[in-house]
């Protein structure tokens, strides 16, 4: 692993973030001296609050400790962020967060899992492999894990309907081999960064037209990931080969998984886990806080499950394996739109992509990183879902969306929230 030995004192912008804040943990586990700032609270701050972070829900140059060491931040700061150019005006050295993960995975016998979607859940898979095999890998991974002892996710298709929905724990496990199992983001290359030894890339699609020309400026990318391989290292992307065994099912519905779960098998495979520990590891895989998260149930009677599906590929994926689940249930999605740029490349596809659902609620798009162009907005996507004969309604608030899911979903029926911004409140709202 990269030598950090000498930094004391690391202050982080943009410390929410889910990726980013594996470093932070990471940093506090060592018994370094952390702080970081973002723009809201979140599970993620809390967590690093309570393992002796300092966390400001503001961004101000002087909240870089006097004493600070180094700066890392995340790639969607922009230069005139106030603690991003103090930094550069005090000389502290600074690093990305891509940067941060290249130092540490140089060091290391690298597992990197990229693609447009499954990345998040076939790393968390992989790394349950890994774990269970004893391999003791270190794993950064853009969710939260579960603990081994945790409760599970309902069996409701066998009717059981525990009161409490999953706990997670992590999104960095501390691994004492020289194996690292590593989220690889795509967004403006910052994957290439890393240094793999196995490469998994689980599917190409459009998306981060923000940065990219088109798909095949995103190919090219993916491209010249596969090209920083080692002569004997390996590239894992024509896994629909692989079998599993007759009538093996998931904990988790929908044919993605199971497409991500062959992906896992490969690397299980390269590895040379024996196939039988790598299929009890996957049968007992019950998922990551918020990839079709099981939250509880609304006063009204309603299942609520939250899901970080933020492309019109995942939202249908994640329909398809929720009708596996309640084949006759009413279905009501509430969905937060995530980035301007992505609502406007998409909006047909997010018009098309809801058709496993009953109805669904449109919250205002979650601007993230963005300024509202003006040219976009939630209630053009409710508008393209009823030109495909779907009913869709728009609300301004996370009370409204809860309220209105509610009285439609009624007493039997399911709600999930979707999307990469701040709907998870709105479950939160739902079953307390």
């Amino acid at each position: 692993m990269a030598d950090f030995s000498k930094v004391k004192t690391i202050h982080f912008v943009g410390v929410g973030g889910i990726g980013i804040s594996a470093i932070a943990r990471m940093f506090l586990l060592q018994g370094k001296s952390v702080s970081g700032s973002d723009v809201a609270e979140s599970e993620i701050t809390e967590g690093l609050r309570k393992l002796g972070a300092m966390v400001f829900l503001n961004q101000r140059s002087d909240n870089i400790p006097t004493d600070c060491d180094l700066v890392i931040y995340t790639i969607a700061v922009t230069p005139d962020n106030s603690e991003f150019a103090e930094a550069k005006r005090r000389g502290l050295p600074t690093l990305s967060y891509p940067e941060v993960l290249g130092l540490i995975s140089k060091d290391k016998y690298t597992i990197a899992i990229s693609g447009t979607h499954g990345k998040t859940t076939t790393t968390a898979m992989i790394a349950k492999i890994m774990i269970d095999a004893g391999l003791d890998p270190t794993v950064i991974v853009g969710s939260f894990l579960q603990g081994s002892t945790l409760p599970a996710r309902p069996k409701l298709d066998e009717g059981g309907d525990p009161e409490k929905g999953r706990t997670f724990e992590t999104n960095f496990i501390t691994g004492k081999s020289k194996y690292l199992v590593v989220e690889a983001c795509e967004y403006r290359r910052s994957f290439l960064n890393l240094h793999p030894k196995i490469l998994v890339i689980t599917n190409i699609d459009t998306d981060h037209l923000d940065y990219y020309k088109d798909l095949d400026d995103i190919k090219s990318a993916f491209t010249e990931l596969t090209a920083k391989l080692p002569a004997d290292g390996v590239l894992v992307n024509d896994f629909d080969k692989v079998s599993l065994p007759l009538g093996f099912k998931l904990k988790i519905p929908g044919r993605h998984n199971i497409s991500n779960a062959k992906a896992a098998l490969a690397v299980a495979k390269a590895l040379k886990i024996p196939e039988e520990k790598t299929f009890k590891s996957l049968a007992e895989f019950q998922g990551t806080w918020r990839r079709f998260e099981y939250r509880g149930k609304a006063s009204s009677g309603a299942v609520v499950y939250d899901d970080y599906g933020h492309h019109p590929h995942e939202i249908e994926a994640t329909l398809q394996g929720a009708r596996e689940l309640f084949p006759t249930q009413k279905i009501m999605v509430v969905f937060q739109p995530h980035l301007y740029s992505r609502t406007k490349d998409h909006l047909a596809g997010f018009g098309a992509c809801f058709k496993g659902a009953n109805e669904v609620v449109l919250l205002p798009i979650y601007p993230a990183r963005e300024i509202d162009p003006g040219d976009i907005n939630s209630e053009m996507v409710v508008a393209e879902i009823k030109k495909n004969g779907q009913a869709a309604h728009f609300v301004k608030t996370f009370v409204e969306a809860a309220k209105k899911s509610s009285e439609l979903a009624g007493v039997d029926g399911v709600i999930i929230t979707m999307g990469a911004g701040e709907t998870n409140k709105v479950s939160d709202i739902l079953v307390k």
